[in-house]
């Protein structure tokens, strides 16, 4: 496990609700960041599909992550905007976030969020924010 990696995840069980989840960072390096999240019968709306709610969470969470990576631990989500592609179904989700463009205090970063179903990943969900740094 790379340094990187291994602050990150400390950074992550950090986090009650992160914890509570069950939220995995998979990977961590500048620039970039890959949540992910099994899915269990709770994140579920009515109609079987995984809740917005819960894929906002990643899209918020990982490219806060990726934001980090280049402005430094202390941040926060100043905005972010989700578009959902199709229903979540599946047993995992992966949130996989990049840095599209950084100054100094802030970095706009891109997030997709796959479901995955054994070997098959569908896109179900983007989105893009804005991440500052902290005085």
């Amino acid at each position: 496990m790379t340094d990187t990696l291994k602050v990150g995840k400390s950074i992550l069980e950090q986090q009650p609700f992160s914890m509570y989840l069950g939220t995995e960072l998979v990977s961590f390096e500048p620039g970039r960041a890959v949540l992910a999240l099994a899915v269990r019968p709770e994140f579920l709306q009515q109609h079987g599909f995984v809740h917005g709610g819960v894929i906002s969470y990643l899209i918020d969470n990982a490219i806060t992550f990726a934001g980090g990576s280049v402005l430094g631990e202390n941040v926060v989500t100043v905005e972010f905007k989700v578009n959902y592609i199709r229903p979540a179904r599946g047993e995992r989700l992966m949130a996989i976030a990049t840095v599209e463009g950084s100054g100094e205090r802030i970095a706009v970063c891109r997030c997709e969020v796959f479901s995955v179903k054994g070997a098959k990943e569908r896109r179900c969900a983007v989105g893009q924010g804005t991440i500052t740094a902290l005085s």
